[in-house]
């Protein structure tokens, strides 16, 4: 159990950390591709029953992931009458530890195109030391069904969908997932995040761990830091509030191309600042602009 909290504040204590000088002329050359065709990340075949699972490109990235799952007769390769299914990512390092990560834990069944539809924020890449199973139980006709798969954790090589892990004022451990938009538009563009608070890694419910956060509103500033663009801002942005989804939807208007900073302010259901602090409205060519104790980098 210490080994699972000890890697999790280690995560914290990295991802609240940035680089001192960024390579702005080698970001911008960048090319943002974005993925809207959900392809397979694997197939796993049982003695009754097939279950697949895929994800925006067939692939898995650190961060927001949403994920479908369908449940197939393996030998009809038919619909079931399933009443259930879940999904649990759980992450195994070498010494043995176990952590999980926010997710949805009880799947929704979408009836028109036959599949469950959850999602994961994944906080670590897999590596050699870190690797990231996900289990998918499921009911038909009263009898219960559990299945794992191995899969592989990618770096997200889309800024726009970034995420940052910190701890508040008030001492909780906190994640923002971007979700949308993948690729922005010089105009003005619906921001999606998902907020969510670390709960403790218990091994009898990882399930458990993460939980989404309600009520709290993200107060948003955007910047263009780079010096050239002398702390350029942009008009008529609107910050993020909770929506029916459980997401954070907001506006960010981006008025050209290039870096961008989300500086961000959190606020709780009371008003008050978990983390956060204004960003100088200062006009500095030649300076590189500052940013909120709690902000993403983003690019496109």
């Amino acid at each position: 159990m210490k080994n699972i909290f000890l890697l999790t504040a280690l995560y914290f204590a990295v991802t609240a950390c940035t680089l001192d000088k960024t390579d702005y002329l080698a970001e911008i050359s960048t090319i943002v591709t974005e993925h809207n065709e959900f392809k397979e990340v694997a197939v796993i075949n049982g003695d009754e029953y097939k279950v697949t699972l895929l994800a925006l490109n067939g692939t898995l990235y650190k961060g927001y992931n949403e994920i479908r799952v369908q449940i197939t007769n393996s030998r009809t390769d038919g619909s079931e009458n399933i009443s259930g299914a879940t999904l649990l990512p759980v992450m195994s390092t070498a010494d043995g530890s176990r952590a999980s990560c926010p997710h949805r834990y009880d799947l929704i069944y979408i009836p028109d195109e036959n599949y469950f539809s959850g999602y994961t924020v994944f906080t670590h890449e897999s590596s050699i030391s870190e690797n990231w199973e996900l289990n998918i139980s499921y009911t038909i006709a009263g009898r219960s069904h559990t299945v794992k798969q191995s899969v592989s954790v990618q770096p997200q090589p889309n800024k726009n969908l970034n995420m940052t892990a910190f701890t508040g004022n008030d001492d909780e451990r906190y994640i923002i997932a971007l979700v949308s938009p993948q690729k922005p538009k010089v105009a003005e563009n619906e921001l999606v995040a998902g907020l969510y608070r670390f709960t403790g890694n218990s091994t009898d419910s990882l399930q458990n761990a993460y939980s989404e956060v309600n009520g709290y509103t993200l107060q948003l500033d955007p910047r263009m830091p780079e010096p050239s663009m002398g702390n350029h801002s942009s008009p008529n942005n609107r910050d993020l509030t909770q929506g029916e989804n459980g997401l954070y939807h907001g506006v960010v208007n981006y008025t050209m191309t290039g870096n961008w900073t989300l500086n961000f302010i959190l606020l709780n259901q009371n008003g008050k600042i978990v983390k956060g602090t204004r960003v100088p409205l200062d006009f500095t060519p030649g300076v590189e602009g500052k940013k909120s104790e709690l902000y993403i980098d983003i690019l496109f």
